[in-house]
């Protein structure tokens, strides 16, 4: 196990230098120049030049890569070119919206989704099967900004049990906080769910039909014995996948939800750095998501082989 952790933590390292490089130069290559976009069009030469120094564009592409991982390993992400701020409080601010609102919705997905997978293989064909079916197809269909609106119109406008948007923090309360959080937490848990459920039917349709599980029937366990204890750990892998997956995209998509809901969260901060040429938060927010995408599948790996103790002397 020691072995297989040493690789996959090797594995995490290069992924995070590479991806930093990729981030860097394609935010970089980007059209337009932060200093002229904020002092306008107007601005004279000098003075852009000026504002360029002051905010170290002026440096080598080369030293400002440089100066930039080397900041993010000491917890330095830079000075925002807009608020002045340093980019650091600006997402620990904004994370603290982000990663509980992710978490609810992933939870929500999970206790939504594994119940009516497996009683969807449990069923294969029945009535129950076809209904779940049929659910999990127009789940996938329906965008989830759709269901935003829906939940809000029902559960805002007309009950009036739920706030229509933004977030009074945490400071409030922590059920307060999660009140808010609620309606988009199921907007983007719904989609998920429906994902998440016919995954975890197929894989365990497909272990439904080993070997191992016709003996353990052979053996007088009923099927759905049989689907317990033999058949949900095997089929987990695949699964562990998805919500690997599904982890980073509400943690990092969430983009559109966020403006819905109207939540101060990493979504509309990324969506505000770029309409504004704020480098600097473009490149720290989304270098934070692509480490939490490659700690999420380097975290899914070591699942993995906690599920299935094979998987650690192959590789």
């Amino acid at each position: 196990m020691l072995g297989y952790f040493v690789k996959r933590l090797v594995s995490l390292v290069i992924s995070l230098i590479v991806a930093s490089a990729v981030i860097f130069s394609v935010v970089e290559i980007a059209p337009g120049d932060p200093a002229s976009f904020m002092l306008g069009i107007n601005a004279q030469p000098d003075t852009v030049a000026a504002l360029r120094t002051e905010l170290g564009l002026d440096q080598s592409k080369l030293d400002r890569y440089l100066s930039w991982v080397g900041g993010m390993l000491t917890g330095d992400f830079g000075t925002s070119y807009t608020y002045r701020a340093p980019v650091a409080q600006m997402i620990a601010d904004r994370l603290w919206v982000s990663l509980p609102l992710a978490l609810y919705a992933l939870t929500l997905s999970t206790l939504i989704a594994f119940p009516a997978g497996i009683f969807a293989a449990a069923r294969r064909g029945g009535a129950g099967d076809l209904a779940v079916t049929g659910a999990t197809q127009l789940g996938v269909a329906i965008p989830n900004f759709w269901f935003a609106m829906m939940l809000v119109l029902i559960f805002a406008i007309n009950l009036r049990w739920f706030s229509a948007g933004g977030f009074p923090g945490w400071d409030a309360g922590f059920w307060t906080g999660m009140k808010a959080l609620t309606l988009p937490a199921i907007a983007l848990a719904l989609p998920q769910a429906a994902i998440l459920t016919r995954v975890m039917r197929s894989s365990l349709l497909d272990i439904l039909g080993e070997d191992f599980i016709r003996t353990a029937c052979a053996k007088g366990l009923s099927s759905r014995q049989a689907l317990w204890r033999h058949g949900l750990r095997n089929a987990l892998i695949p699964v562990l996948t998805i919500i690997g997956l599904q982890f980073a995209f509400l943690l990092a998509g969430a983009i559109i939800i966020e403006q819905v809901f109207f939540l101060p969260g990493l979504g509309r901060l990324i969506f505000q750095a770029i309409t504004q040429r704020d480098l600097i938060v473009v490149e720290s927010v989304v270098m934070l998501l692509v480490f939490a995408v490659i700690l999420v599948n380097f975290l899914v790996d070591l699942a993995y082989a906690a599920v299935d103790p094979r998987l650690r002397t192959r590789t």
